[in-house]
């Protein structure tokens, strides 16, 4: 039960959710709810009021086009695993989606909530980084855009302004022979990654390793990108043990966490069976 008082706003456009966030200092969004509910209910959130951008139709579409794809905010986790553009061209981004929660959270919870909301174990801030989507925010002084590697700078916290509304994710198209892929060991109840790798990664003509991109959620504070794996990659003939060394740097220069799901040895091990997983899954849809 929420014991508070509070008012409730539904605008129907981005413009007029801005203009009510901007009249109510201490207002919040609410999209899916997932995350704000429960804080809600145990009285560790208490704001004025709420926003609700649930009726903005643009927020709910996934557009495709020759640049890559544009997915709105309140598209769900469910839309995005389901939608064959990004299943083809985007399927580390899909198969991150796919691993979210459960049933009825993948069906009610949005892209745009979680990323927004920047849980250091969610699942496709990874996809997006390694992607290196940019996110559109909309505010009082119009829109800027935010790359996914600036976006997350803090547990639970984000480059975005209090006053700004994250409208939609745009991913890049990719070049020919690219292939990407999730993987997660998820925790056994609340199925948040204890650790999640998302891979990008591009071949050459002769098979030979031309870029990759490798991001890690759930392991530090942030999601991050994995420079000195991908580095390592590069060049390589991306085979078993190209794959495997380079993942073993995955989580170099990073403090992991330790708590009860996972201590930091654990997790840094965790880090490198999975980095190599996504990696070599990444590679085999790349040749495919």
């Amino acid at each position: 039960m929420i014991v508070a008082e509070l008012t409730y706003r539904s605008p129907a456009s981005l413009e007029e959710a801005v203009r009510l966030l901007a009249a109510s200092p201490d207002a919040k969004l609410i999209a899916g709810g997932h995350s704000l509910i429960p804080l809600l209910k145990l009285g560790l959130a208490a704001p004025s009021g709420l926003v609700d951008i649930g009726r903005i139709a643009e927020l709910h579409a996934i557009r495709p086009g020759k640049d890559g794809v544009t997915i709105g905010a309140l598209v769900t986790h469910q839309q995005v695993a389901d939608d064959a553009s990004v299943r083809r061209s985007f399927a580390a981004l899909a198969d991150a989606a796919a691993e979210v929660g459960d049933m009825q959270v993948r069906g009610r919870g949005t892209i745009g909530g979680s990323l927004a909301h920047a849980d250091p174990s969610a699942d496709e801030p990874a996809a997006v980084l390694a992607f290196d989507a940019t996110i559109r925010a909309v505010g009082p002084k119009g829109e800027r855009t935010i790359a996914a590697r600036d976006l997350f700078v803090g547990a639970l916290e984000t480059a975005l302004r209090r006053d700004e509304i994250l409208a939609d994710v745009h991913v890049p198209s990719l070049p020919e022979r690219t292939g990407s892929a999730y993987v997660k060991f998820p925790h056994p109840a609340s199925r948040f990654a204890v650790v999640g790798v998302a891979a990008v990664v591009t071949l050459k003509k002769d098979g030979i390793v031309e870029r990759a991109a490798v991001a890690v959620t759930g392991a530090s504070d942030t999601a991050y990108r994995a420079t000195a794996c991908e580095k390592a990659l590069a060049g390589t003939k991306g085979d078993r043990a190209a794959a495997e060394a380079a993942a073993a740097k995955a989580t170099e220069g990073k403090r992991m966490l330790s708590d009860l799901a996972a201590s930091a040895e654990y997790r840094a091990h965790l880090v490198a069976v999975f980095a190599r997983r996504a990696i070599e899954r990444a590679i085999e849809r790349a040749r495919a």
